[in-house]
């Protein structure tokens, strides 16, 4: 028997509201996602890309469909299970980096683990150090969002994404802020990143050029997958 893919979803639908006013945003998805792919989410505004990626998140839960990762089926798993899920095993990397202005570059990296743990500890501390010094920002752990470019702060976010160690990093548009030469550095530490750890990156964006750094595309239309094909990086 094949092992099971990392993420597995069959017959996925989301639909919000209800009678007239019900829009089905998501129809019967189906997708498989395996350790260290490097793909890319793709599709026009209003396809389901992010509600697709806050469901794989476990942020949202889907109308219909099952939704697996590591073995475990989440649909049905309570509030404070899914939780726990994901606070392990999933990081996130936003369009808008999210990050807390009052806290350092060290501090905003840390706060995953911090907030699962409730507490910091040494350790912790250590390996946001390392994970800044990983995405060159080695000389900017004490400084704070504010005094950082979007491309630096975007490098924080990544790093605190990997805080946790998780199997899979959701991306929703992370270079959307970012101008070109800024976008390709952030694709590229992504690339290095699952090149190194093996970590999965699922990446949703409508620019082709940031897709040609994934080495698989994954096409989304109407809520409908229409397309899972190779990609251009290598």
């Amino acid at each position: 028997m094949s092992e099971e893919p990392l993420v597995r979803v069959r017959g996925l639908t989301k639909v919000f509201g209800q009678g007239e006013a019900a829009a089905t945003v998501l129809r019967g998805v189906d997708l498989d996602l395996d350790c260290g792919e490097m793909a890319a989410l793709l599709g026009p505004s209003g396809s389901g890309k992010s509600t697709l990626l806050t469901i794989l998140g476990t942020l949202l839960r889907p109308t219909e469909g099952e939704h697996r990762m590591l073995g475990e089926e989440l649909t049905s798993a309570s509030d404070a299970e899914r939780t726990r899920f994901r606070n392990v095993h999933i990081g996130f990397v936003f369009q808008f980096h999210h990050l807390l202005p009052d806290l350092t570059a060290i501090e905003n990296v840390m706060m995953p683990a911090a907030a699962s743990r409730g507490r910091e500890t040494g350790a912790m501390r250590q390996r946001a150090a390392d994970l800044l010094d990983a995405v060159g920002l080695a000389d900017r752990r004490e400084y704070r969002p504010a005094a950082l470019s979007g491309g630096q702060r975007q490098r924080v976010a990544v790093a605190r994404a990997l805080m946790n160690e998780p199997p899979l990093v959701l991306a929703d548009e992370p270079t959307g802020n970012l101008d070109r030469e800024s976008a390709d550095q952030v694709m590229a530490l992504l690339d290095r990143i699952n090149q190194s750890t093996g970590t999965c990156f699922l990446i949703s964006t409508h620019d082709e050029h940031i897709a040609d750094h994934c080495r698989r595309h994954i096409r989304v239309l109407d809520g409908q997958l229409v397309a899972a094909e190779l990609g251009g990086a290598s």
